[in-house]
């Protein structure tokens, strides 16, 4: 398996530091509002990158941290008119709350920066003791020209570079470039004590602290957001290997910018939809397949309307998923080849290959989910040739597990049919109940068993005018939505 290595600029062999364990350590969420696409993005990412790993056979510890305590953090309490805690714990609970609705799982450590406040000065400390760091009126700074190798990641000449995002410029520091590593607080502001005064973590400093303490001094990848690599990554590296003298990281991750109408999404910009915002109108599956369906690396741009394509892509999967199940369900009949068995069998067992390949090669599950919906075409192939038999429902259940096998590995097209087809009739706003259908149905049922054709038709429209298809099959009639 390689990975693009933002450091070197290149596709690396991925090689654990430790026999076959893997560890990871992803920059997560400040909890003061709710998380928009661009953080579904970065959490999908990560966790499909930990899926694949463990799928790979590699033993994996996955840290993902949240930031509850920030500038930002505190000016939402004020504004609400509740503590700062308070925040923290809506906005993590809504968290969890949205990963959840995507499939993304929890990580295997998930610490907070106000739960590592003695690590944190500790590091601090050892900074200031090593000639890295100087404190100035109850802040501390971490001195940029001190450390020799910064803008290696962001690939940005120090003496041009201008101070980085949450680095105010003030008479304080000695440079612009130098980054705050504690911040005295005001008297109305959350404070810690510590030997330069109350104060609390500068927002760099927090992800070293926990990232070493769960991971070691160095380990194996560090993850996050394009946002995050300067100045945020190229902080963090500086602190950390002054502070341990070793390397802290063999490769660095970033996924790509969502983006609308070209400019990346970001609440400062104001053009960002919230995970639930996206929710209301399409279901979350939906976002999860349009954010792997391209390359992590890449932008995406994102609009309903890419949402709705996508939507429609998943329904070929559903309808496929309906039709095997009619297919493998159907009564037992002489055996009667389709004539492209060997054909279909081959391109069954290369799909599994190609989707290796595919993750394999810098994690391109955009390429992966293409082989998913090829292998999707090729069985409505094989059923349209009506074969049967019992070679048939061999080559039809290995399709199959073939695509659970992949789709596990992703975390997509978990529901049946059904759920996905009532998850539309929500998102799509059809005024009509589950339960209202099936009364249809029978209704349908009983005048077509009176001959009544005419009140049938009439039923059928109804519900089409509503968007809902009915089809018809020897064992009864079903329904989905209208895409």
């Amino acid at each position: 398996m390689k990975l693009y290595n933002t450091k070197t600029g290149k596709k690396e062999p991925l090689i654990p530091l430790d026999g076959n364990r893997i560890n990871i350590y992803v920059c997560g969420v400040t909890v003061y509002d709710l998380c928009h696409a661009g953080h579904a993005r970065s959490a999908i990412v990560f966790d499909v990158l930990n899926r694949y790993l463990k799928y790979r056979g590699f033993s994996v510890t996955f840290v993902k941290n949240f930031t509850d305590i920030d500038d930002k953090i505190i000016n939402r309490a004020k504004e609400l008119g509740i503590p700062w805690q308070e925040v923290t714990e809506r906005f993590t609970r809504a968290y969890y709350e949205d990963m959840s609705a995507l499939g993304v799982g929890s990580a295997d450590i998930e610490p907070k920066a106000t739960e590592h406040i003695e690590e944190i000065k500790t590091i601090i400390a050892g900074l200031i003791d090593k000639g890295f760091a100087y404190e100035m009126e109850g802040d501390v700074y971490f001195e940029v020209d001190k450390f020799s190798g910064y803008g290696n990641l962001s690939k940005r000449d120090l003496d041009s570079m201008e101070a980085g995002a949450r680095v105010a410029v003030n008479e304080k520091k000695r440079s612009p470039n130098d980054f705050a590593l504690w911040k005295a607080s005001k008297p109305d502001e959350p404070s810690w004590e510590s030997p330069w005064g109350p104060g609390r973590p500068g927002w760099h400093i927090e992800c070293s602290a926990m990232s070493m303490k769960y991971l070691g001094t160095t380990f194996d990848i560090h993850g996050g957001g394009a946002d995050l690599i300067f100045p945020h990554h190229e902080n963090e590296i500086a602190q950390s290997e002054a502070y341990s003298g070793k390397p802290f990281v063999n490769c660095w991750v970033h996924n790509g910018f969502i983006t609308i109408d070209k400019e990346k999404m970001s609440k400062s910009l104001n053009n960002f939809f919230t995970i639930r915002d996206i929710l209301t109108d399409f279901d979350a599956e939906v976002l999860r397949v349009f954010m792997i369906s391209t390359h992590y690396r890449s932008p995406i741009e994102f609009s309903p309307a890419q949402l709705t394509q996508t939507e429609a892509s998943i329904d070929r999967y559903y309808c496929t998923v309906s039709r095997i199940t009619e297919f493998l369900n159907s009564p037992s009949k002489k055996e009667k080849p389709s004539g492209i068995e060997e054909e279909f069998n081959s391109f069954i067992l290369a799909t599994k290959t190609n989707f290796n390949e595919a993750m394999d090669d810098d994690l391109n599950s955009a390429l992966a989910v293409g082989h998913v919906f090829e292998l999707i075409r090729e069985i409505n192939r094989y059923l349209d040739k009506k074969p049967s038999g019992s070679q048939a429902n061999e080559l039809v259940t290995f399709a199959l597990n073939t695509l659970n096998e992949i789709k596990g590995v992703l975390n997509i097209f978990q529901k049946t049919p059904q759920e996905w087809y009532r998850s539309l009739i929500r998102t799509r706003k059809i005024e009509i109940t589950e339960d209202s259908i099936s009364n249809l149905i029978n209704e349908r049922q009983k005048v077509r068993k009176d001959k009544d054709f005419a009140k049938a038709d009439e039923i059928r429209k109804e519900l089409e005018e509503k968007g809902i298809i009915l089809e018809d099959k020897p064992d009864g009639t079903n329904w989905r939505v209208k895409i």
